[in-house]
Formats: structure tokens, sequence, C-alpha cells
């Protein structure tokens, strides 16, 4: 099945977004007062008026972009981690990639993904690759980023019988959730109620394998649970990670 085929699928997709320009003007400012003062000018970097130029780089082999590869879009200082280090090192020369997004210079979105041999999630298929993530910061509302960079990587990924991702409903955290992921074309095929051992532990959510199928005849891929449980440790940004700090053979349980 072709990706752009699907026409059930919205067309924008657009991460934790809030419409801050109807917002104010619920508030009674309007269109100009808005780009009157910095705090909204701020608020507003890509608004319907603008026409920013989008571009993605494939910053995988870039030393330009190395900080990027260990930092991604996440708001903490740059240092080459250990466990992020060894997983690239094992990853790249096996067709790891990891591309970003830039609106008029600005890194706004990014995308990673792998063969299902290397990827940082525990899923497995034949010709499945896994994206480890998908990230458009709020201010890119309403240029389709996250279609744009899925739609770069599917082009790239000629011969893959589909994408596979973990999607998380009802987590604590606002990234890779089930619903964003559908907007892009994904699908649900198998779930697990989950509840993190240390963190909100009266919070319990639901992990989902999600699949999006480019072959007619692809296989659906299939998931380790016991790893789902360990956590990941490829990314410290990512929602399942694992510390090192906790020093747990699992920070998941089942509930």
């Amino acid at each position: 099945m072709d990706v752009s085929l699907r026409t059930d699928v919205p067309r924008s997709f657009q991460f934790y977004s809030v419409d801050l320009r109807r917002e104010f003007q619920v508030c009674g400012f309007q269109d100009k007062s808005i780009h009157t003062f910095p705090v909204l000018q701020h608020l507003l970097p890509y608004s319907s008026h603008s026409r920013p130029k989008t571009k993605i780089v494939d910053i995988t082999q870039s030393k330009k972009h190395e900080e990027r590869l260990f930092r991604c879009l996440a708001p903490m200082p740059f240092r080459k981690y250990k466990r992020r280090l060894h997983y690239l090192e094992a990853a790249i020369p096996r067709g790891f990639h990891k591309k970003i997004a830039l609106l008029d210079d600005d890194t706004i979105g990014q995308i990673e993904y792998a063969p299902a041999e290397v990827s940082g999630l525990p899923i497995s298929g034949d010709r499945v690759v896994v994206m480890n993530c998908i990230w458009v910061l709020r201010r890119a509302k309403g240029h389709d980023l996250g279609r744009v960079l899925l739609e770069d990587s599917i082009r790239e990924q000629k011969d893959a019988a589909g994408f596979a991702t973990i999607g998380l409903e009802g987590h604590f955290t606002p990234w890779m959730k089930r619903d964003q992921l559908e907007r892009l074309g994904f699908v649900s095929i198998d779930s697990v109620r989950l509840r993190h051992k240390v963190k909100q532990r009266k919070t319990p959510f639901v992990a989902h394998l999600m699949w999006l199928p480019l072959k007619e005849e692809a296989e659906k891929p299939t998931w380790d649970i016991e790893k789902v449980l360990e956590g990941v440790t490829f990314c410290m940004s990512h929602p399942l990670y694992n510390p090192e700090s906790l020093d747990v053979e699992r920070i998941h349980e089942l509930c």
C-alpha cells in the first residue's frame, strides 16, 4: 500500500500545537496587534502570513550538525554520552539516518530511523524500517513538517516493506503520541498496558506497535515486549528511556 494513496489521513500533522492567532483574537487582539508586541511575535515565528523555506537535511554524516545527532531538539547541553555514541557507531554503517527540517535556517523538526536490525526500538520484521522518533516543534504549526519529514524518508527507502514505531497513549510526556502518528497514516496493530516503575506510578499508559505498510505484500512487524519493559537506551530524550542512574533492569511493568 502506497502511503501517498491514503485519503483517510488529514493533511495536517501538527505536534502539540495551539492556534495562538485564534486565541489572541478571542482575547481581543487583532492581527496587527499580534505583530505590535515582541513577545507575541516570538510566539508566532511562522504565522499563516509567512512562507518560510523548508529544507530537509540528512545529518547522519554531517560534522556541521553533529551536535544534533546527540542532542536532537531537546533543550539540554550538548555532550557525546556513551550510550548514544555506542548506538550510532553500530547503527550508522548499517543504514541509520537522521534528518532535520530547517525553516529559514531554523531547526524546527527531526526524524530518525533505521532498519529493524539496528533500530533503537525492539521491533523486528522483514524489510521493516523502524522510526526511532519524529519531532516537530509546536511553533512550526501549519507547514506539514511531520508529513514532509516522513515522506522524504519513505522516498529514500525504496525497498522498505513499511515503517514501524512505538506510539504512546496516556503517557506523561508529550512525544510519540498514538494520535499524532495516526495522522501520518500509522495504525496500531498491537498494544500493551504499562506503568513506569519510578515516575508517575499512578498513571498507567498504553504502548502501541504502530505500522505503516508501503507494499501490498508487506508482513506486519513484531515487537519484543520484554525489551519494551526494559526501556530503551539509544536516546535519553525518548519517553521510554531507562537511565543508567536508576540502576534498574526494567523501567516499566505490566499493569
